[in-house]
């Protein structure tokens, strides 16, 4: 027999056991008595919900009453959600629900390690490509049907994933969802119309846990779905669980944890404090400006370095393939690189006085020339022009002011800055030398920066990994003071002022050169 489930180890755990047989001399019923079982071997009560009578009765007698009861520790009582044979680890999904993507780890909970992983598309993306469109559809009718192809997604993915380990999705015990405040409301079919509208208001923040058949998911049927809690409209599970991730709760000191997607996520603070806020600097990154930008996936640049002398780029791509397109770690590499080439001035335009052979006439104006169409996947060359450098200098000076008017809020320098942890593909793909040098982020020392990946997706293991995880990031949503920049006049003041490469005020990225403003 294993010892009883530990009340902090993962949110979901088996316990080995034998029911009382019946007989004509004990005719108690079958669910009474699985649960006096595990109430005697667990210490303390427990409970069944009733969806799943018939299936623990029917499993009970198909195992002969011996076997494993799987409990449910996230819930109050602990909750009896199977009844299986030693049929291997209990497993659990990992979700980071994004509006583009949904990242899916599947994970054995007994040897506290993911199995595999895939990364799908998030089919909701038909009905629009960002929250603003689906909260639309969603209030025109359509929120079933977004709700449906969320944990469609899921399921289909959660049935490849066990597949591949020789398993079935009803193996997996325990999911839990990180995703902003849009994705969670749309994958729990809560109505999002007034998260658009002033005041901004949520349906709710804190998200009981739910069953998996209630929302549609092919796991376990009473499997418990963790979905993080929302801050607000604009802070959503994904970001808590990214605190989770980074540990940023518990850590020392003044620390920063930026994630940059649709928007720029921040947050500034410790387990003293912690305030956030977040600002429109991630389209221009990606493909919400820029007619090459896409997301970080296979064949996007990622890299690109200028030669000083000869104005040529060289580039590197996720996959190392032929290019399709540039993504946003690409598009800092690139305009740091075109400044310190001298391509383009401290606004950001191209230099026109002098040897412009680097340069090509488009429709757009005078463009830059990163792969020659023969070189690109699609036969097209990929250029940037003058509007997609003003729109990524924009990017980068709201970036940069973000992180200045967080800190000057709670009264703090950047060289009081600990740990700067970069998260999601930015991050992983980042380099915080070039991202320095376009003045996105600020002069501090490079091993202050470290990247993280998706903590999204690695916040929510760490809930299905420890019930004490969960119970954190609960607890979290209360801790966190949101800034509002939308209403912060110092914050557009500084903006203005960022906008220049580096900054308009040169000693703040002494590590930076500045040229003269000559061809």
């Amino acid at each position: 027999m294993n010892p009883a489930p530990d009340t902090t180890g993962p949110v979901v755990q088996p316990l080995d056991l034998e029911v009382e047989r019946p007989s004509l001399q004990n005719n108690t019923a079958d669910i009474d008595r699985l649960q006096r079982a595990v109430e005697h071997q667990w210490g303390a009560a427990v409970a069944t919900d009733p969806a799943d009578f018939n299936r623990l009765s029917r499993r009970m007698w198909d195992l002969d009453f011996t076997g494993q009861a799987v409990l449910d520790l996230s819930a109050t009582p602990v909750k009896i959600i199977d009844f299986r044979s030693d049929q291997g680890p209990v497993l659990a999904l990992a979700v980071d629900l994004g509006t583009t993507h949904i990242h899916l780890h599947l994970l054995d909970l007994h040897a506290g390690r993911v199995l595999d992983k895939r990364v799908v598309r998030n089919p909701q993306i038909e009905h629009g490509p960002d929250v603003l469109t689906r909260i639309h559809y969603a209030t025109s009718g359509g929120l079933e049907e977004l709700q449906g192809l969320a944990a469609g997604a899921i399921s289909r993915a959660a049935t490849d994933l066990c597949g591949d380990q020789g398993r079935i999705p009803r193996d997996v015990a325990a999911v839990a969802v990180a995703g902003n405040t849009i994705m969670s409301h749309l994958l729990a079919g809560l109505w999002p119309d007034h998260i658009r509208r002033e005041p901004y208001i949520p349906v709710v923040n804190h998200f009981p846990p739910y069953r998996a058949d209630a929302l549609g998911l092919g796991t376990l049927p009473g499997a418990p779905v963790l979905v993080f809690p929302n801050v607000g409209s604009y802070f959503g599970g994904d970001l808590i669980s990214g605190i989770l991730a980074a540990g940023l709760d518990q850590a020392e000191g003044v620390n920063f944890l930026v994630d940059v997607g649709t928007n720029a996520e921040v947050v500034l603070g410790g387990r003293d404090f912690l305030i956030a806020c977040a600002g429109a600097a991630g389209p221009a990154l990606e493909s919400g400006v820029a007619r090459m930008g896409m997301t970080a996936a296979p064949g996007a640049i990622e890299r690109v370095r200028i030669d000083p002398d000869t104005k040529k780029a060289s580039w590197r791509t996720i996959g190392d393939i032929a290019p399709v397109g540039i993504c946003g770690s690409g598009f800092v590499d690139l305009a740091a690189q075109l400044y310190l080439g001298k391509i383009i001035d401290q606004r950001g335009r191209f230099r026109l006085g002098g040897d412009t052979s680097h340069l090509v006439e488009t429709e757009d104006g005078p463009a830059y020339v990163v792969v020659a169409a023969e070189d690109t996947a699609s036969g097209e060359p990929i250029t940037v022009n003058q509007i997609e450098l003003d729109s990524l200098c924009r990017s980068k000076a709201a970036m940069y002011s973000i992180l200045e008017t967080i800190t000057l809020e709670v009264g703090v320098d950047f060289s009081e800055i600990k740990r700067f942890f970069v998260a999601g593909a930015f991050g992983q793909y980042i380099d915080p030398e070039m991202a320095i040098q376009l003045g996105m982020l600020p002069d501090l020392s490079r091993e202050v920066y470290q990247a993280l990946g998706n903590t999204s997706v690695q916040g929510a293991e760490k809930v299905l990994l420890d019930l004490a995880a969960w119970r954190r990031a609960q607890a979290l949503a209360g801790r966190i003071t949101y800034l509002e920049l939308n209403v912060n006049q110092a914050f557009m003041n500084r903006f203005s002022a960022a906008r220049f490469i580096p900054h308009t005020d040169g000693h703040r990225f002494p590590t930076v050169p500045v040229f003269d403003e000559g061809p």
